[in-house]
């Protein structure tokens, strides 16, 4: 009985040490396939993100704008439609760009923003610069009264025009 008892207990011993080590070599090919996974995985992401740095530039942020957005085009920001040479006050209205034209009930009031950004807003007869008094405002322009008695007109376009008369 005991030669029955201990062979039995070898025959379970030995089945469950080949289920132990079984267990052990499928768990083992489960993670080295995980790994194997997961370095394809980055493999494909680092030729994603090569890829993605190579089409918008070598150090990966994102390329600026040629040009402010907010200023407008700078050719078209600083042209003057003149049959006469600029003089001084064209050259000073030249920095300032035309964004509001309204009118209230008792005044009219323009405003403009100048290189740096910053908002100006101008009531009839007051002076942008030296030289430079607002005379009329309306819904395409802003007419400045020169100190040579001639005037100087302003539009949303940038556009400079010298009149003498307005």
């Amino acid at each position: 009985m005991n030669f029955f008892k201990i062979v039995i207990l070898g025959i379970i011993l030995f089945f469950s040490a080949q289920i132990v080590f079984a267990d052990n070599t499928e768990e083992k090919n489960i993670l080295d396939q995980a790994k194997e996974i997961n370095e394809d995985i980055k493999k494909k992401q680092a030729a994603t993100e090569a890829n993605i740095a190579s089409e918008i530039g070598i150090d990966g942020e994102e390329p600026l704008p040629l040009n402010d957005p907010f200023a407008g085009d700078d050719a078209t920001a600083s042209t003057i439609v003149s049959e006469t040479t600029i003089e001084g006050e064209a050259v000073n209205l030249r920095r300032y760009k035309l964004v509001a034209a309204f009118a209230g009930s008792l005044n009219e009031y323009a405003t403009f923003v100048n290189e740096s950004g910053e908002f100006i807003t101008l009531e009839l007869q007051e002076e942008l610069s030296t030289g430079l008094k607002l005379v009329e405002i309306n819904i395409k322009e802003a007419v400045f009264q020169k100190t040579d008695k001639g005037y100087i007109s302003l539009n949303f376009k940038n556009q400079i025009k010298e009149r003498n008369e307005f």
